[in-house]
């Protein structure tokens, strides 16, 4: 499977499977998990990249070890809504992760989650050298935390679903 839209994550996500946030970076693949309750995204540890494939099969036994059912993934849209290399990057990332997974992918507008990651490590007193080391898992959880708060809002307006949002 390849991307689906955030409203057909509502469907696709079983009971026990998780939700994976992504920041794909040039050096780096931050990597966030959100609890089963769908609720609160928590940072894992980054993946260095190398080439594709490898990258590839170390993302695939970490999302699997979490029991991922599906990956949410930063879209570096330019600040003026325009798409550019970045965007084409991802995008095409995803269309070969679709070849080797059938876990679906949502796209998801991560404009400023860098920023708002690390001005939440420096507010944390975390030091320069770390927040290098920890800045795209930080980037990932607020690109998931964001899409996990969608997701409630969506689930609390289907048909049967209690005030929480619960079904």
């Amino acid at each position: 499977m390849a991307a689906i839209t955030i409203e057909e994550l509502v469907e696709q996500i079983k009971p026990g499977q998780t939700v994976a946030g992504i920041d794909l970076g040039t050096e780096t693949i931050g990597l966030a998990v959100s609890d089963l309750s769908l609720r609160l995204a928590s940072p894992r540890p980054m993946i260095k990249r190398k080439k594709f494939t490898l990258d590839a099969i170390a993302l695939i036994a970490a999302l699997e070890k979490d029991k991922v059912g599906a990956a949410v993934i930063g879209l570096p849209v330019n600040m003026d809504g325009s798409e550019g290399p970045r965007v084409q990057a991802t995008r095409a990332f995803v269309r070969n992760m679709a070849q080797k997974t059938d876990l679906p992918f949502v796209f998801w507008d991560e404009r400023l989650s860098t920023v708002a990651a690390e001005r939440a490590l420096i507010e944390m007193d975390v030091s320069r050298k770390k927040r290098k080391e920890r800045i795209d898992s930080a980037a990932a959880s607020f690109i998931l935390q964001g899409a996990l708060d969608r997701l409630t809002g969506l689930r609390s307006q289907q048909p049967g679903s209690g005030p929480s949002g619960e079904l």
